[in-house]
């Protein structure tokens, strides 16, 4: 029952931090949230890291390489998409469209790495993707045709694709995982300080601009990571990895709250994505399975796999 909170409340951080990242993109460029949110959340993750694993700093920095590489793809490139994506696009539809990415991790991992899901994995494949046709056309199969896709769901597309790469990447690093985070982390808020310099991407204007950061540094960015991790201790990686379709719902459940409508299209969507997803999940590779999550948690504040110990 502890381990089920933990996710729960993880998975509705996570949330959160769709709808938030959504109303701060109204003010707010995606280069300035992305920095500041690293920035603010590098120092905590790195005290977290020490309280909770007491990592080999010397050992662990010895791969900065990778772990640069990691940085690059799941901290900075991908936050960069989905903020980019949140200003052109709605909470919900980033969600529906971000859930599917575990069915997108196994045909990368078929193109990549040669894995061969079971008929039932393809099913869940297919499904998913039809979900997420429904939700990029809105039900509207000319859209299709004729290419004529929002550009924010376009940048959601690509956003998924690169945490792809990074979780294909990530599974072949063993290094304890808040550590693994804290640092890419870091590495993120370094790297980007020159763009942030360059484009002069100060800190918040607004009373609202701070909350909505304060939020995101917070409760997806800190909050997440350590209930994830602590679920982890408690639950299997795979059990964990089911509780992230709660992302999309409690994303629609916001939405309604918030007064905005719930289209036909994103509901069906929604259930074919999910269904997929867990099919995916039943039909995978018949391949010994990693202790780490290879799910990503889609938010502004993707986590990397946590690695139960």
């Amino acid at each position: 029952m502890r381990a089920a909170a933990y996710l729960i409340l993880a998975t509705l951080f996570w949330a959160g931090n769709f709808v938030v990242g959504h109303a701060a993109m109204e003010t707010m460029q995606p280069l300035q949230l992305t920095y500041w949110r690293w920035t603010l959340a590098a120092a905590p993750l790195l005290v977290l890291a020490q309280l909770v694993e007491r990592p080999d700093w010397r050992g662990v920095l010895r791969r900065w390489p990778i772990l640069l590489l990691l940085s690059s793809l799941g901290m900075s490139a991908y936050t960069l998409l989905l903020y980019s994506a949140l200003g052109h696009t709605s909470a919900l539809n980033a969600s529906l469209v971000t859930a599917a990415n575990p069915a997108l991790i196994v045909v990368l991992a078929v193109i990549l790495l040669r894995d061969r899901p079971r008929p039932l994995g393809w099913a869940g494949i297919g499904l998913g993707l039809a979900g997420v046709l429904l939700v990029l056309t809105g039900g509207d199969i000319n859209r299709l045709l004729t290419f004529s896709i929002n550009k924010g769901e376009m940048l959601i597309l690509a956003a998924i694709t690169v945490w792809g790469l990074y979780t294909i990447i990530a599974r072949r690093v063993d290094i304890p995982a808040i550590t693994s985070t804290a640092l890419q982390v870091a590495m993120a808020a370094v790297v980007l300080s020159p763009l942030a310099l360059i484009t002069g991407a100060g800190l918040p204007q607004t009373p609202s601009e701070g909350w909505s950061l304060a939020f995101i540094a917070l409760f997806p960015s800190l909050g997440s990571y350590l209930l994830w991790n602590l679920a982890l201790k408690r639950t299997t990686a795979a059990n964990a990895g089911n509780y992230l379709n709660l992302i999309a719902v409690f994303t629609a459940l916001i939405t309604v709250a918030l007064g905005q409508p719930i289209t036909l299209p994103q509901i069906l969507g929604g259930v074919l994505v999910i269904s997929g997803v867990l099919l995916t999940s039943a039909g995978g590779p018949q391949r010994p399975r990693s202790s780490k999550s290879t799910s990503s948690p889609p938010s502004p504040s993707p986590a990397p796999e946590f690695r139960s110990r």
